[in-house]
């Protein structure tokens, strides 16, 4: 079993409009616009970051937004709720933030004793806000206070057939089983970052998911370093996973590797970090570009759609 592993990393999932993402995550949700970059294998496209104020590994959610994209079709074999941490007795105050902005699709139950607030994002994507006790420090940005603010990722729910080839992966991967209730089986990785938790939601008789706007690309668990990274690599290797090299994301490094359950798997490194090409004070607010794309710095200005 690996102990690298330390929960999640970041969350990247597809969207249909760069401003309406952007203004949902911001301004709705209060997150901080960490990063302004594109894609790397398509560079007319943003790659949009959001967490708290430097982008912690476990805060950070990611949008690839291709303008105008049809919306993806929910099923098996994807992430089906992406989960924030809030501070206990905020739910109340979250459902009246979230019916001021008209979010679609509120509301309310209990997962393993957590208090849960359920909404959709402007593609039809599903999120959640669970009340658990979390220490890190919010980002308390456009009307959010502390009291309520997001402290990070709790976790993700995967949509699958059946799950035990997956619960074993996890349990590879360093989680153990914390319980079951209905078809929902949890796991958490002990002594983790705070952002521990995945459950497994088995269903039968519902389509694959089809990815599009709205879908989960890929979810990423965070090691240390590249070293652990190397090392969880390996392993994934020997017992018959396939894994691409290591990639270059520039704010961190990444292998990935398909689940059983078909859901795109990433490991990146918690180095080098959000920093590394903007003062703190200004992450998010120019468009950084990867060197390779840099001569196409004046055409992606001209191109891209201007976010506030």
């Amino acid at each position: 079993m690996l102990k690298q592993i330390k929960g999640l990393h970041h969350v990247t999932s597809l969207a249909s409009s760069a401003s309406e993402n952007n203004a949902f995550f911001t301004n709705v949700l209060g997150l901080r616009r960490v990063k302004k970059t594109v894609n790397f294998d398509a560079p007319d496209v943003y790659h949009l970051y959001y967490g708290d104020e430097v982008g912690t590994p476990g805060s950070v959610m990611t949008y690839f937004p291709f303008a105008n994209a049809a919306r993806g079709k929910r099923g098996v074999g994807e992430v089906g709720v992406t989960s924030f941490s809030i501070p206990k007795e905020s739910a109340a105050a979250w459902m009246d933030r979230l019916a001021t902005f008209e979010v679609a699709k509120i509301t309310r139950d209990t997962r393993f004793g957590e208090a849960r607030v359920l909404f959709d994002g402007p593609d039809g994507e599903r999120f959640a806000l669970v009340e658990v006790d979390d220490n890190r420090a919010p980002w308390t940005g456009n009307g959010v206070s502390a009291d309520m603010g997001i402290r990070g990722f709790q976790g993700a729910d995967m949509r699958i057939v059946d799950d035990g080839a997956t619960a074993e992966l996890l349990k590879f991967m360093g989680y153990e089983k914390f319980g079951a209730q209905d078809n929902v089986t949890r796991f958490i990785i002990p002594d983790g970052n705070a952002a521990n938790v995945i459950d497994l939601e088995t269903l039968s008789g519902v389509p694959r998911a089809t990815s599009s706007a709205g879908s989960v690309h890929h979810i990423a668990f965070a090691v240390e370093n590249r070293a652990r990274q190397l090392e969880v690599r390996e392993a994934l290797l020997d017992t018959g996973y396939q894994v691409t090299p290591v990639i270059n994301r520039d704010y961190f490094y990444a292998i990935y590797f398909r689940t059983p359950a078909g859901v795109l798997f990433e490991i990146a490194t918690n180095e080098p970090g959000f920093d590394r090409d903007e003062d703190t004070a200004h992450l998010g607010e120019a468009l950084k570009l990867p060197s390779q794309h840099e001569h196409l710095r004046a055409q992606l200005e001209r191109h891209l759609e201007p976010l506030s």
